[in-house]
């Protein structure tokens, strides 16, 4: 294969503890290699005035899966300017896709892409619904990806929770769910909440009881933890917390870290969860709360969900918290739905506002969060797309964090009660490119297991992206002037120049096989699809996936 050679670029390698350093990068058969400076290459390309960086990697963006098409399938207008339709690009290698709330398929690859993107990852995969997701995952050129399977609302595991099945029987059928849909983490969303709200419970907090199993989400999360833990999945539980967007939920998302009982944990979005009930509206930023129980729990990591502001459409298989905010739809409309008792869904469209006094305050949570962690490592960049905002906002974020003038222009146009109260006028911190590279890069690839990716140590997949380095930080992340996809050069200049299909990536656990009998005597009741046919073989998710190559992870059993 084509051997290529940077030249001259600053790269930024955290983890191999490379901070600006001007040298050359060599890549061959898909992979960083080491090559003496005269040796001949192929092709060698010019970097100097540039930045190098391994390519990005989004630990959580909702790209795949029904609530994804609900969602786009809800603002027809989303991919229309006026009553025209997007017209088309300009560059023949870009199928028609558009829109910018919920893009098609084919257009968020090709965003990603462009930013520097290699690697995304759908975090809300309901198990019955495992093949449209993948299948729609696979439609997604140029990056690759995976999915985390959803559980925390599983009837099945609910009434085995609830009868008090042994552990490990539990623990066979969470490696039984994640094998047969192809998934690469276990998710929990407002764990036992969504399938309480079919009850008619209209609210579950950590320690309250599903009315009809009598189980909590404390032990959910705690199961399904362990659970994950001991199976030895590369990526921790995923973890969506109770009480999303409610004032005073700080209290659930620090009862939920200690429901983890020290195993490790990932919490998402968590500027959705971050909330006080002080002052004179009874909502408040809990940030440094937040902050504090995390610096005492380095078991848990998280991403942040920032809230930007503009149109945007909410997609969640928390259907309770969708339910409680349709009135707040903008444009009004929504949608919920019920997945074979397995998960839900909740689509609305929603508008963030800069003089809305609660959208201020959460777009000033997120940064007092992103800037209040002094750990980058166990930090996640993420809008929970499209959930606070598009992923195509990325490089306007990194530019806030970055560049602290113009984040106290920005601060200033909001609501006046938030500008003036909130304590990110005060945080003088700037981030630094290191930083960037770790919370878009190092720590997700970490964070998933990834060890040959999100860096540029030699023998690392050649997942690579450059950019002009200049001033404006958003500027500059908005269009890549290269990136190479498995060493292969995909985007020139902000331009695709090549569309090849991504991999999955997806974990491979070792569980007792007596499980498949539980799992057959459960659906033989006539609740919809039966679970035997959720298994996917590799050839199966080859196929779906649009001749995908499989990244299997391998799994590492653990004890408690």
């Amino acid at each position: 294969m084509t051997t290529r050679r940077l030249r001259g670029g600053r790269v930024f390698d955290p983890v191999n503890a490379i901070d600006g350093a001007v040298r050359d990068l060599v890549m061959r058969d898909g992979r960083i290699v080491s090559l003496d400076a005269l040796d001949p290459v192929d092709e060698e390309i010019d970097a100097s005035g540039c930045i190098v960086l391994a390519g990005g990697i989004d630990l959580h963006s909702h790209i795949g899966g029904g609530k994804v098409n609900l969602a786009r399938l809800l603002l027809p207008e989303d991919h229309r300017r006026g009553m025209d339709p997007f017209p088309p690009a300009d560059n023949p290698l870009e199928l028609a896709s558009c829109g910018q709330c919920a893009p098609g398929t084919l257009a968020t690859g090709y965003r990603y892409a462009e930013m520097g993107y290699t690697a995304v990852f759908e975090p809300a995969m309901a198990a019955s619904n495992a093949r449209h997701a993948h299948m729609e995952m696979g439609d997604v050129p140029i990056v690759d990806h995976g999915a985390y399977v959803m559980m925390g609302n599983d009837e099945l595991f609910l009434e085995l929770l609830a009868k008090g099945t042994d552990p490990q029987r539990l623990r066979d059928y969470v490696g039984w769910v994640v094998h047969a849909t192809k998934s690469m983490g276990v998710k929990v969303v407002n764990p036992a909440g969504i399938s309480a709200f079919k009850f008619n419970q209209r609210k579950l907090d950590v320690d309250e009881r599903h009315v009809h199993w009598g189980v909590s989400p404390r032990q959910v999360i705690a199961t399904l933890a362990r659970a994950v833990h001991e199976l030895g999945l590369p990526h921790p539980l995923h973890i969506h917390a109770s009480n999303l967007g409610v004032p005073g939920n700080i209290a659930s998302t620090l009862a939920t870290i200690a429901a983890l009982e020290g195993l490790p944990g990932h919490l998402t979005h968590v500027q959705f969860h971050c909330y006080g009930a002080e002052g004179p509206r009874k909502f408040s930023s809990a940030a440094q709360a937040l902050v504090q129980a995390l610096e005492a729990h380095p078991n848990c990591s998280i991403d942040i969900g920032q809230v930007l502001f503009g149109q945007t459409v909410t997609a969640s298989a928390d259907t309770m918290r969708q339910h409680a905010n349709a009135d707040l739809a903008s444009p009004r409309k929504w949608l919920g739905a019920d997945l074979e008792c397995e998960a839900g869904c909740g689509v609305l469209p929603f508008r963030y506002r800069e003089q809305s006094y609660v959208n201020a305050l959460q777009w000033t949570i997120g940064l007092e969060l992103f800037l209040q962690m002094r750990d980058p490592w166990r930090v996640v960049l993420t809008t929970d797309h499209p959930n606070g905002g598009p992923f195509t906002s990325y490089p306007h974020l990194i530019r806030l964090l970055m560049d602290k003038p113009f984040r106290d222009e920005q601060l200033a146009r909001l609501h006046p009660d938030v500008a003036a109260q909130s304590a990110l006028k005060d945080i003088k911190r700037e981030l630094s490119l290191s930083e960037i590279a770790i919370m878009t890069r190092a720590a997700p690839a970490r964070l998933l297991g990834l060890r040959d990716r999100g860096h540029l140590g030699i023998g690392a997949v050649a997942d690579v992206a450059v950019y002009r380095e200049q001033g404006d930080a958003e500027a500059m992340f908005t269009r890549a002037a290269w990136v190479f996809k498995d060493g292969t050069p995909v985007v020139r200049d902000g331009r695709i120049v090549a569309v090849p299909v991504g991999g999955t990536h997806f974990a491979t656990p070792a569980f007792g096989a007596g499980v498949q009998s539980l799992v057959d005597e459960y659906t033989d009741r006539p609740l919809g699809v039966h679970k035997r046919y959720t298994v996917m073989g590799r050839d199966e998710l080859c196929a779906c996936a649009n001749g995908t190559r499989l990244l299997s992870s391998l799994c590492e059993p653990r004890s408690v």
